[in-house]
């Protein structure tokens, strides 16, 4: 077997079937494996990368080494040192790149390459260079107000950096919260100093070039005007369709993830939002599955970890023989917003939220919320089924809550879920 992608959910799989397996991870970062939920921490300073680190995958991974085609007929992996790694079964588990938007002076003509000061924030590269280029009162400007935006936001204003973040939508985290939770979020990161602009979209961004270095400094071949000489283009800031411009030091793009499908795309397998599979998390190839950020089930591409482990585990089940499908993952959002010390907030903010916060018509709706201690607990019922819900501030039911939610069970005593201790 062959597993493109060395992320969590490639490697869950590799350690699910274990080592009597022949099993290659073919990982293209050359990091040790680690787990991305936890960048945000890195980037404010509470960890340090190594604790981020998965479970030693031993030497089934191959680091550093990047998957370039798959010849379906001849069921090999051309990867871009040269090598070839062929295989009985393949499973990609390519994950998801950062979404860059198609903003004015974003780039050259012709070119790829970021301003300096422009940062995505999907990777461990991308997190330990924002995180070199962050000192006390540095201007950043973070686009994109989603789980991805306020995990930057939050974690650069620890850092001491004076942060602005800016958002499309009418509210933070609008795919997730609600309105009341939302506007709570958005208190705490105001009260750690972050600057917020909802409604808000970003053209462009400004940038400038270093003056010429001296004609001593230039060397053989660089004229003034050279690109050489002049140096990288340097981000000084951004501007929003309204003519408004913030300055900015450094800019972060926080705007969502789009599964990476450019593989099996070329090599002719059905992709829409993602890879397509079936209940045996297989494409249009029988030899071929598809785990993870990348893959597309029932319509559905979820992007986040429970679902990658989940179709890993229900993979690596159908492998070894055991009669599983894989029927969809009831996946809960949780992001805990811990401030620090001495960062001038009001202590650590966790939220969670799970299935449909928005309410349709006809269904009941239950909201207790705490004004003096910043919680807020809604729950969404439809008839006597719990179908969704957002708990911020305070999380002790959750657990019971996603419990109910994912049995898809009435629940006996809401009032006691929702105040006291989950029901324990």
């Amino acid at each position: 077997m062959v597993v493109i992608g060395g992320g969590l959910a490639g490697l869950r799989l590799a350690q699910r079937l274990g080592p009597a397996a022949a099993v290659t991870v073919l990982g293209e970062e050359t990091h040790e494996p680690y787990n991305r939920v936890l960048l945000a921490e890195v980037l404010a300073g509470r960890y340090a990368p190594e604790v981020t680190a998965l479970p030693a995958p031993g030497p089934a991974l191959r680091r550093g080494v990047r998957a370039v085609r798959v010849d379906r007929a001849e069921r090999a992996v051309h990867c871009d040192d040269g090598t070839v790694e062929r295989y009985d079964t393949l499973v990609l588990a390519t994950g998801s790149n950062a979404v860059l938007p198609p903003l004015r002076g974003l780039f050259e003509p012709e070119g790829r390459e970021l301003p300096d000061g422009v940062h995505a924030f999907r990777t461990m590269d991308d997190c330990l260079a924002l995180s070199a280029a962050v000192r006390p009162g540095v201007r950043v400007v973070v686009i994109g107000g989603g789980l991805l935006g306020v995990s930057a936001a939050r974690a650069l204003a620890v850092r001491g950096a004076q942060v602005v973040l800016a958002q499309q939508g009418e509210r933070l985290m609008e795919r997730q919260l609600d309105a009341e939770a939302s506007a709570l979020l958005a208190t705490h990161l105001t009260d750690l100093g972050v600057e917020i602009h909802t409604e808000c979209r970003v053209r462009g961004l400004g940038t400038a070039r270093p003056a010429p270095a001296a004609c001593e400094e230039r060397g053989p071949g660089r004229s003034p005007g050279s690109g050489a000489a002049r140096g990288h283009r340097k981000v000084t800031g951004v501007e929003l369709a309204d003519g408004y411009r913030l300055d900015a030091d450094l800019v972060v793009l926080a705007c969502g993830v789009r599964p990476r499908t450019g593989l099996a795309r070329a090599a002719g397998l059905e992709v829409r939002k993602g890879i397509v599979v079936d209940d045996r998390l297989r494409t249009g190839d029988p030899h071929i599955h598809a785990i993870g950020d990348c893959a597309e089930h029932a319509g559905q591409v979820y992007g986040l970890a429970g679902p990658a482990l989940d179709q890993a585990d229900t993979l690596a089940a159908f492998l070894t023989g055991e009669p599983t499908q894989y029927t969809g993952t009831r996946a809960l959002t949780r992001l805990t917003l811990d401030t620090g010390e001495g960062t001038g907030g009001n202590g650590p903010l966790d939220l969670a939220a799970f299935g449909e916060t928005t309410p349709l018509p006809g269904d009941d709706v239950v909201r207790l919320a705490d004004a003096t201690r910043r919680t807020y607990r809604k729950v969404v019922l439809r008839g006597d089924r719990l179908v969704g819900g957002v708990l911020l501030g305070e999380l002790s039911t959750v657990g019971a809550l996603a419990r109910t939610w994912e049995g898809e069970e009435s629940p006996r005593d809401l009032f006691h879920l929702l105040t006291d201790d989950g029901g324990h």
